[in-house]
């Protein structure tokens, strides 16, 4: 589920899910991807405002944007 940038129409949703597995299932999903790719991922993890721009960091992948939403947080990730 990639969207241009700016676009949240596909949105990768791990809403629900406990830290580690927000990250772990963006990482396996941008493994998939080609380079310059756009994720949307919305989480509603309160350690995902800490977990994804730290692994997007690390692994050199860009975060694009970060929102609140209502009952978490959406991300929109480049793939380095």
């Amino acid at each position: 589920m990639t969207a241009a940038a700016g676009d949240p129409s596909d949105i990768y949703d791990l809403r629900g899910l406990k830290c580690p597995l927000p990250v772990l299932k963006v990482r396996k999903r941008l493994a998939g991807m080609a380079s310059g790719s756009t994720l949307w991922v919305e989480t509603t993890d309160p350690m995902a405002v800490i977990d994804v721009p730290h692994f997007c960091s690390e692994a050199g992948h860009r975060l694009v944007r970060t929102e609140a939403v209502e009952g978490g947080h959406r991300f929109l990730i480049e793939k380095a």
